[in-house]
This record gives structure tokens, C-alpha cells and sequence, in this order.
């Protein structure tokens, strides 16, 4: 898998989008997301980055259960 950085404020935006969005599912602390997704695992740098460009043109409810199926393939919980 490629890792990517964030390149510019969409992609930023974006990558909050998507941290704020899966814990409030979880009904978690946006920081806990943020360290599953970078200190447990790459799904921000190796996935949701990468995939921006197909990601955000999809609706918020298959977003966040993408992201939730990639956190179960990857054994990632917060």
C-alpha cells in the first residue's frame, strides 16, 4: 500500500471528516480514532489519504462504514 501525505486543505478537511465521523459511530473521542488511525495502524496515511479522490465523492454513511470495514480487516480497534 502506498502512504501519502496530506497535500493540500481538502485533503485535510477531509481526513477530520473522516476521524470526527467514525468515532462519533463509535461513539468515541476523535483523538482515539486519530491514534488508531496513526499509531495502531496506516488506514490515514495508507488508506484514506490515498483514496481521497474516490473517498469524497461518496456519501458520509459508506464513508464511515468503509473505513469502519478496513479497521476490521486490519484488526484496528480504538
Amino acid at each position: 500500500m502506498k502512504y501519502e501525505k496530506i497535500n493540500n486543505s481538502n485533503e485535510l478537511e477531509f481526513a477530520v471528516f473522516c476521524i470526527e465521523n467514525v468515532a462519533e459511530k463509535l461513539g468515541v473521542n476523535a483523538a482515539q480514532v486519530y491514534q488508531a488511525f496513526t499509531e495502531k495502524s496506516d488506514i490515514l496515511y495508507g488508506y484514506i489519504v490515498p483514496e481521497y479522490e474516490v473517498l469524497h465523492t461518496q456519501s458520509r454513511e459508506y464513508i464511515v462504514n468503509d473505513i469502519l470495514d478496513v479497521m476490521k480487516e486490519k484488526g484496528v480497534e480504538v
